[in-house]
């Protein structure tokens, strides 16, 4: 807004340099109070706003760095969950270890044998064994015939000739062998090494017969063999029954047969006795023994029923509809030291799942399969998914049942099988405690990394925003006090233009 006053040029320029000074030393005075160069977009925009956006990215990732420091916390809560839990497999399995260490269990009184009352052992390739249902669901079988002896043909080495007129045809016959027709096998020529008759032979029964058991070979000897895997007999001649040139040539005579391959010999009852009784899955199970009249008796040596199939109340059999009891026995019960260590066993046991639903830490809990998920930055591209997972990476809860312990059973104190048996499951659930407790290791060591990460890029950030706006406050102070010197120099311009307006008073003095 113009003034009425007027004033003279000199006085003019020196309050217009007065003004600039003062408002120079404003803008300073504000940087050194505020310690920015950059208050406001009206300052700078492109500072201003460039150290806006890096101080809110910075802003964001302190956020995350809370939640990074609980879930370090959480995964920290689950891996002492484990450690308690582990500690208590190693209790429990020191205490199956002075269960099975303890002698004083009481003896059982075996069952009442089952004797047979024939010695006969009717078993054949189909009905061949005798099978004892055991302990824990365990089948044990026990063979009780021979197998199958094969039927064999065998002629001498000539292959210096085959036949007159240099070819020949020889016929096969077996029972099972091309429906029992004949298989002629008329590529046979004068000159054929024996190693090329048992090829063209071969080849000739797999086209007649692609399931065929008769196969032709070589002993060591060169001599030719003619084998029937299936026990049937094995015949070679021509369908007139004439002599053969090619099978005299070969020492084979026209029409000769092999002799009908047998079912071995079903076991006798010394040999059944002495299979069962060496069978390690039958030891202090089942024994096997041979009564005076020769007859198989089997006895049962422990508390529970044992069914064995494959014989009657007479003879072997061998067959899955010939079922027999073997009674159980009595006795056997459990000292009064072994009872004690079951009670201890099943109350260390029920800790476990006490343990691990302990185990979580603001409001998640790891062992019982919950998932943690971490963001490591500002938009959630980058993060974690901390769970327990088994082998085939399903969640995979820490707990008794699935670790595959069990509430122990007295039949299980008073056996020592399986009580080794319930050792090595034992075993195997530390393995499974000790993968997942290396695993949220793992989780653990890469939010740690990120932790740190986040930190320093925080800070990298921070410096960069600050940088835009910050004032450098030594050279503020030193612009305040070049400002302080200027406005005292224009001040005393300022009187000094007046002084020269004031001289006009003078003529009216």
């Amino acid at each position: 807004m113009s003034s009425d006053i007027t004033l003279s040029a000199g006085v003019r320029a020196n309050l217009l340099s007065l003004q600039n000074t003062a408002q120079l030393m404003q803008t300073t005075q504000n940087r050194l109070a505020t310690g920015k160069k950059v208050n406001s977009a009206l300052d700078n925009p492109l500072n201003f706003f460039s150290s806006a956006s890096l101080g809110a990215r910075a802003s964001d990732l302190s956020n995350l760095l809370d939640s990074m420091s609980n879930g370090i916390q959480t995964i920290q809560a689950g891996n002492n969950g484990i450690t308690a839990v582990t500690s208590l497999v190693q209790q429990l399995q020191a205490t199956v270890s002075q269960a099975r260490s303890d002698a004083s269990a009481g003896s059982v009184t075996p069952g009442t044998a089952l004797t047979l009352s024939a010695a006969t052992n009717s078993s054949n390739s189909a009905n061949n064994k005798l099978s004892f249902s055991v302990a824990n669901g365990v089948s044990v079988d026990i063979n009780v015939d021979g197998g199958v002896t094969a039927a064999t043909l065998t002629g001498t080495t000539n292959p210096a000739t085959l036949g007159t007129g240099g070819t020949g045809t020889i016929n096969i016959s077996s029972a099972d062998l091309n429906g029992g027709a004949a298989v002629a096998v008329s590529t046979l020529v004068n000159g054929d090494t024996m190693a090329q008759v048992v090829t063209k032979i071969n080849a000739a029964l797999v086209a007649a017969d692609a399931n065929t058991t008769v196969v032709a070979s070589l002993d060591s000897t060169n001599h030719l063999i003619l084998t029937n895997t299936s026990g049937n007999n094995v015949s070679i001649g021509d369908a007139a029954g004439n002599a053969l040139g090619t099978t005299a040539a070969l020492g084979l005579t026209n029409g000769q047969t092999s002799t009908d391959g047998v079912v071995g010999t079903p076991l006798t009852v010394d040999q059944i006795v002495a299979a069962v009784n060496s069978h390690a899955s039958l030891a202090g199970q089942v024994k096997a023994s041979k009564s005076v009249g020769g007859f198989l008796t089997l006895q049962n040596l422990t508390t529970a029923a044992v069914d064995v199939t494959g014989l009657t109340g007479a003879a072997v059999t061998g067959a899955v509809t010939d079922t027999q009891t073997l009674a159980a026995g009595a006795g056997g019960g459990l000292s009064s030291v072994r009872q004690s260590l079951l009670n201890q066993f099943n109350s260390l046991r029920s800790q476990i799942d006490k343990a691990t639903g302990d185990s979580s830490y603001n409001g998640v809990n790891l062992l019982n399969g919950d998932t943690l998920r971490l963001n490591f930055n500002e938009n959630g591209t980058s993060s974690i998914d901390v769970q327990t997972k088994d082998a085939a990476g399903n969640s995979f809860a820490i707990n008794s049942t699935n670790l595959g312990i069990d509430a122990a059973t007295s039949g299980q104190f008073v056996d020592n099988a399986q009580l080794d048996t319930l050792s090595a499951d034992l075993t195997s659930a530390l393995t499974t405690l000790r993968t997942q407790a290396s695993s949220l290791g793992s989780s653990l060591s890469v939010v740690q990394t990120r932790q740190d990460f986040t930190k320093a890029m925080i800070n990298t950030l921070q410096t960069g925003a600050d940088g835009l706006i910050l004032a450098d406050t030594n050279q503020e102070g030193a612009n305040l006090l070049a400002l302080q010197t200027r406005q005292s120099l224009s001040t005393t311009a300022l009187s000094l233009s007046a002084q020269a307006d004031q001289a006009v008073l003078s003529l009216f003095q």
